[in-house]
């Protein structure tokens, strides 16, 4: 552990120049103290490390020197499929990990490259989940990550769509982050399924290993799978008009399904600016809230229930409204 942690003040001195003992420190989640005798060490160790006091002053290395010992252990090299995702590695327990895989990796550049690389992770950053989204509580997620990386099998209790749980044996096949949420891939009973990880409420490592499908293709499957779950999500089928605003506003309230409908519908807007088209809307009482929230903006034309619907509920708001 220490040994790692020397190679880290190493290579940190060596890609950022300078850095105070107090900066090594909260890189590194240790004590101020021990930096100074991870300092230390290293100089009896014989590398060129030494200290500017003052008020601008902190530990460098002699210029020009560079050290080799810049291989990845496995962990670390796994770790870099997530580079671009800093938030998906911690949540995986492989932040600190990550961390270090990184630090090697800009060791090991030349310096014009490692510059460039900086300048990459000071303009730009990746934040993957929506607006006003809460942050679910995932306690599983590091166990679920060890036991698809080593093939494991699993008994889980699941939260079912209506609070009805249920226990299942797993063979975990792969893990999604999709808009900040995270879903697990597993086989069950022989047929290939999706799980919310947020719904998994208990774990347990049966102590089996299981061979895992040859011909399994994990984003080839979450394709597949997205796309059935939106045509059962979005089954049934509007008549609406829409007003120039609303069209904006179809992407954001209804996302890729909306955008789609938009992009694939062959009518043009009357004189008026309106636009009759065919929406795919949910079943049953959601497809009421998600089109009432455009206002005047969108008529609903057909099916009549729904049209219904939507006129009984805005003559409830009226009443309120006054």
């Amino acid at each position: 552990m220490r040994a790692s942690r020397l190679l880290s003040v190493l290579l940190l001195l060596q890609n950022r120049g300078r850095m105070t003992a107090e900066e090594l420190a909260t890189e590194l989640e240790v004590s101020v103290r021990t930096v100074y005798r991870d300092v230390e060490a290293l100089s009896a160790a014989g590398v060129p490390v030494y200290a500017d006091r003052g008020r601008t002053g902190g530990y460098q290395l002699v210029d020009g020197y560079r050290t080799r010992l810049t291989g990845l252990t496995e962990e670390e090299a796994q770790s870099l499929s997530l580079a671009g995702l800093p938030g998906a590695a911690t949540e995986l327990g492989l932040g600190a990990v990550l961390a270090a895989a990184q630090l090697k990796l800009h060791a090991a550049m030349p310096s014009e490259l490692r510059a460039g690389a900086g300048k990459i992770s000071e303009r730009f950053h990746l934040d993957v989940p929506g607006w006003h989204r809460g942050i679910e509580s995932l306690p599983r997620l590091s166990e679920l990550a060890d036991a698809v990386w080593h093939g494991r099998r699993i008994k889980v209790r699941y939260e079912r769509w209506g609070q009805r749980k249920v226990d299942r044996v797993l063979d975990p096949l792969g893990l999604i982050l999709k808009a900040g949420n995270w879903y697990l891939a597993a086989r069950c009973d022989g047929t290939d399924r999706t799980y919310r990880i947020s719904r998994i409420e208990e774990l347990e490592d049966l102590g089996e290993t299981f061979e895992r499908p040859l011909d399994f293709d994990l984003a080839r499957y979450w394709h597949e799978w997205s796309e059935q779950f939106e045509k059962r999500m979005y089954s049934r089928m509007a008549v609406v008009r829409l007003n120039e605003f609303a069209r904006i506003l179809l992407p954001f309230y209804l996302g890729a399904v909306g955008a789609r409908a938009l992009r694939e519908t062959p009518a043009e807007p009357d004189e008026n600016g309106w636009l009759t088209m065919e929406l795919p809307v949910e079943p049953g009482e959601s497809a009421v809230g998600e089109l009432l929230r455009f206002g005047g903006n969108l008529e609903v034309l057909e099916p009549p229930e729904l049209r219904e619907r939507l006129a009984e509920e805005i003559r409830k708001m009226g009443a309120v409204y006054g």
